[in-house]
């Protein structure tokens, strides 16, 4: 019997070899759910070597941004808050709005916040890719496709 064993803790310099790259059809697809799995891929949850805080994650391509589902009266009901700093300077627009003008901001949007909120998220956020159409520009790295149930 090995009762000497160590807890393993990844390395960066390992955890930067074992990158993969994952490509997200979003249409008809739950943005939360959607952005659930995505935040999940990015920190390398589901990976044997994952430490809490070395980005042992993987690249994930989202297409199909503008196509995201949000279920109920989301698009409608659900608001986007920005504030200039002052006076009267409160902007809202419904998602409605903000899907049609500019969707992968809105995907980018729900994947962070699903995200730890300190540095390594500012780390993972950047392995994230979203693109309104089908189409991207990352066909060279062979990204797997990512089956959503």
């Amino acid at each position: 019997m090995n009762s000497h064993r160590k807890t393993f803790s990844a390395k960066p310099a390992e955890a930067a070899t074992q990158r993969a790259w994952w490509v997200v059809d979003a249409s008809e697809q739950p943005l939360g759910r959607l952005a659930s799995v995505v935040a999940s891929k990015l920190r390398g949850k589901d990976k044997p070597i994952f430490t809490p805080h070395v980005d042992t994650g993987d690249f994930v391509v989202i297409v199909n941004a503008g196509k995201v589902k949000l279920t109920g009266n989301k698009r409608q009901q659900k608001k986007y808050y920005t504030h200039s700093g002052f006076p009267g300077g409160l902007h809202v627009k419904s998602y409605d709005v903000l899907l049609d003008e500019n969707p992968e901001f809105a995907v980018t949007k729900a994947v962070k916040g699903m995200l730890p909120k300190n540095r390594l998220s500012r780390q993972l956020i950047k392995k994230l890719k979203v693109y309104a159409g089908p189409d991207h520009p990352h066909t060279a790295q062979g990204p797997q496709l990512l089956a959503l149930s």
